[in-house]
């Protein structure tokens, strides 16, 4: 048995909290040091423009750095801990990516500047639609979107507008599994139409016959992803995506979950329609905190025609330029190109790992997911036995029920060994949910740390349960009303 002892490298108990600049602030403290004016000094402001009332803080510039540092060495960041969040691929991010992201031909071009001046940007936004379709075995791409939502939205207004086009106007109804993304639902009512939800049957895939007796001439389409919030692949895909065919409907594929099969299987063969691509995830960008995403949308030939314009295309003579001229566009979704930082960091990533590297990597993800499964099925609830992709579903409610133990209680135990918690609670669709993905860039050893921690929770669950109910003990603050936190949120300091 292994004794893990919790991490009291950010703050032990009765350690006080880094203190606010406010209180750091000592008057007549130099923040900054001017050599002496070589020009004649102008004091034009004006009483209009001087805010004494700021009371801003009077501090050295070290003592400013020293404070950020110590905040920052607080942080539970992918840099620092074991980031195992659920459907969000938290995986490391190469820093070769922020070096390429830098360059000047990158970081400095302007969005406005003649296409003749940005042949290098146009030529790796053209590559990356040819990589990303080539990779999900679709005809065509938009790098448009500014993240998978977004996606979602330019993937339900392409199907909108086909349907349209043949005149089926009365296709208002898409349907979306029971434990799918949040997103997807609402996606389908921004774009006018009303969800139905399908549920899943015993093995946690999309109930057929439930589908089945849904679909008909009023169906716009299924929202599907594939490996499901679950972490499970849809075994009668094919069936599924058939069924909905059959009536004149479409499939949307949600990609969040795309880093499980990377050169394992393309999403067009088992019969998706279009599909959006967390560049932020699948492709190591940067992630998390609302920062630049990137979600480009793949589709067939079907829905190419309807693609956000500009494309970039290809000349003749090899040059590049952006095409406006598609009249059967949806429209521009998103300010120019879309987040080129982004995409051009998930381009030097494909780029570095090739093919081969692609599927390694997916496979060695599934690997990680089925390992820490098989450590913890025995301590914790396992939602659906069954081999999982890169995520799995654990269940706490065998120690809520035992012991009055919350999964909340667990993620927040958790922090106190320097582990950031997995996304808990979703699916929405099992109970005291706690969904793990290691992702593949994690260590075995890394693995093995993870589940001895769970393992020791699990019998302080039965042991002692005040210690897992008053988590975190070892951090700058202890248990928070979350719900006052939600509803009165205090953004900034008076």
């Amino acid at each position: 048995m292994t004794t893990v002892t919790p991490d009291t490298s950010v703050l032990s108990p009765g350690v006080q909290p880094e203190p606010l600049l406010s209180e750091l602030s000592r008057s007549g403290a130099p923040g900054h040091q001017l050599p002496a004016l070589d020009v004649p000094e102008v004091d034009d402001l004006g009483g209009q423009l001087l805010r004494p009332a700021l009371r801003l803080p009077e501090i050295g510039e070290l003592d400013v750095v020293r404070h950020f540092t110590h905040l920052a060495q607080r942080n539970f960041s992918i840099d620092s801990v074991f980031y195992p969040l659920g459907s969000c691929t938290m995986k490391y991010n190469p820093r070769v990516n922020e070096d390429v992201a830098r360059l000047p031909g990158i970081a400095h071009v302007h969005p406005l500047q003649p296409d003749s001046t940005v042949q290098g940007a146009l030529r790796i936004m053209f590559e990356l639609q040819r990589l990303l379709a080539a990779i999900t075995g679709f005809s065509g791409a938009t790098l448009q979107p500014a993240a998978g939502a977004q996606g979602e939205l330019a993937g339900m207004l392409m199907m909108r507008a086909y349907h349209l086009e043949r005149g089926e106007h009365q296709r208002r109804k898409v349907l979306v599994p029971d434990s799918a993304h949040g997103t997807n639902p609402a996606t389908a009512a921004m774009a006018g139409f009303v969800s139905v939800s399908i549920p899943s049957d015993a093995d946690g895939n999309v109930d057929l016959a439930k589908l089945e007796a849904e679909l008909d001439e009023t169906v716009v389409g299924l929202m599907l992803t594939n490996p499901n919030t679950l972490g499970l692949f849809e075994t009668r895909l094919r069936e599924v995506t058939a069924a909905v065919h059959r009536v004149g409907g479409l499939v949307y594929g949600d990609g969040a979950n795309l880093n499980a099969i990377l050169g394992v299987v393309k999403p067009a063969e088992m019969g998706f329609d279009c599909l959006h691509i967390n560049v932020h995830k699948t492709f190591s960008t940067p992630h998390g905190s609302g920062g630049p995403g990137a979600g480009p949308v793949v589709v067939n030939d079907l829905l190419e025609p309807f693609l956000p314009a500009p494309l970039v295309v290809q000349e003749a003579d090899g040059s590049y330029r952006l095409d406006f001229d598609r009249p059967r566009s949806i429209g521009r979704l998103k300010g120019f190109q879309g987040h080129f930082g982004i995409l051009a960091r998930g381009y030097t990533y494909l780029r570095m790992h090739g093919a081969e590297g692609l599927r390694s990597l997916s496979e060695t993800a599934v690997l990680n997911a089925n390992y820490l499964r098989v450590l913890l099925q025995e301590v914790f609830d396992l939602a659906y036995d069954r081999s999982c992709m890169h995520e799995f579903v654990l269940s706490a409610r065998r120690q809520k029920a035992t012991y009055g133990v919350r999964t909340l209680d667990i993620a927040k135990r958790l922090l106190d060994f320097g582990i950031h918690p997995p996304t808990i609670y979703f699916p929405l669709i099992v109970d005291e949910a706690i969904m793990v993905e290691p992702t593949e860039t994690e260590s075995r050893a890394t693995l093995d740390h993870f589940a001895a921690v769970m393992r020791q929770i699990a019998r302080e669950c039965q042991d002692s349960p005040d210690v897992v109910r008053e988590a975190p003990r070892h951090q700058v603050v202890g248990r928070l009303d979350e719900v006052s936190a939600a509803r009165k949120p205090v953004l900034r300091w008076p």
